[in-house]
C-alpha cells in the first residue's frame, strides 16, 4: 500500500512539473536573446514617390518589408501572393507594420490587375504601392545591402526588412544551429526571398518576430543590446 501511494505521489509530481519545465523552456531567457543585425545603416527614405493612396508613404518610424515589383508586376503574382499570406497575414496586427511594394510610374492599371488577385476578401490598409522614376528606385536599391542585383524590369524576387530608424536588418550569420554544429561556412542574410516559400515561413518570419519583440522591449524600458549588456557585465566585475 506504501509503495502504491509513493509510486502515485511520483506520477502526480512528474504531471505537475513537466508542463511547468516546459513553459520555462518556451521563455525566452533574457540574456540568451540576441536582437535581430543591422547590417546596413541609414537606408533612403521614398519621400519623392507617390502612393496608390492619399496618404504619404513613409519607411521612417515604421518597421517596413520592403519589394520591387518592376515594369510587370503582374508577372511577380505568386512572390506577391506568398507574401501577403505569409508576411502580411501574419503580422498586420502588429504597431507600425506595413508592406511597400516599390514599382516604376507608369504601372498604375497593373497594380490595380494585381489588387484585384491578392486583395481578395479584404482591404490591405498595411500594405502600399510607392511610384518612381527608374533613377529613384536604383537609387533606392543601391542603398541596399543586396547579394542580388535589381535586373532590366526594376524587379527583384527578395524582400528587404527596414527598422523604424532607416537601418536594414538581416543576419550577419544566416546559419542555423546544425551548420553551425558542423562548421559550415558562414553567410550573411540581407534579404529574403519571396519565392523560397520555407525561407519566407521560417528564416523571415523568425526574423520579423525577434524584432517586433526589441520594438516591443524598448517600449517597456526593458531592451538590452550587446553593447548594453557588456557594459553591465564589466561594471558588475568591477564592483
Amino acid at each position: 500500500m506504501k509503495t502504491s501511494n509513493t509510486k502515485r505521489n511520483i506520477v502526480l509530481g512528474i504531471l505537475f512539473f513537466l508542463p511547468v519545465a516546459f513553459l520555462l523552456m518556451l521563455y525566452p531567457a533574457k540574456h540568451n536573446y540576441e536582437p535581430l543585425n543591422i547590417v546596413n545603416k541609414k537606408v533612403s527614405d521614398i519621400e519623392n514617390f507617390y502612393s496608390d493612396r492619399r496618404d504619404t508613404i513613409l519607411l521612417e518610424d515604421h518597421i517596413t518589408v520592403l519589394g520591387f515589383l518592376g515594369k510587370s508586376p503582374l508577372t511577380k503574382s505568386i512572390a506577391a501572393s506568398n507574401l501577403k499570406e505569409l508576411v502580411y497575414d501574419k503580422f498586420k496586427g502588429f504597431k507600425k507594420f506595413q508592406i511597400v511594394i516599390v514599382v516604376p510610374e507608369g504601372t498604375e492599371e497593373d497594380i490595380k490587375e494585381l489588387k484585384k488577385e491578392i486583395n481578395t476578401y479584404e482591404d490591405l490598409k498595411f500594405w502600399h504601392y510607392a511610384f518612381g522614376t527608374e533613377g529613384e528606385i536604383k537609387m533606392l536599391y543601391n542603398d541596399l545591402m543586396s547579394k542580388v542585383a535589381l535586373d532590366e524590369e526594376l524587379s527583384v524576387d527578395n524582400v528587404f526588412i527596414i527598422d523604424k530608424d532607416l537601418n536594414q536588418r538581416g543576419r550577419i550569420d544566416g546559419r542555423d544551429e546544425k551548420e553551425v554544429e558542423t562548421n559550415k561556412p558562414t553567410f550573411s542574410v540581407y534579404s529574403y526571398n519571396t519565392i523560397e516559400v520555407a525561407e519566407i515561413k521560417n528564416m523571415m518570419s523568425d526574423d520579423m518576430r525577434i524584432l517586433f519583440t526589441e520594438y516591443r522591449q524598448k517600449r517597456k524600458g526593458k531592451f538590452e543590446d550587446s553593447n548594453t549588456r557588456r557594459e553591465k557585465d564589466l561594471k558588475q566585475s568591477d564592483e
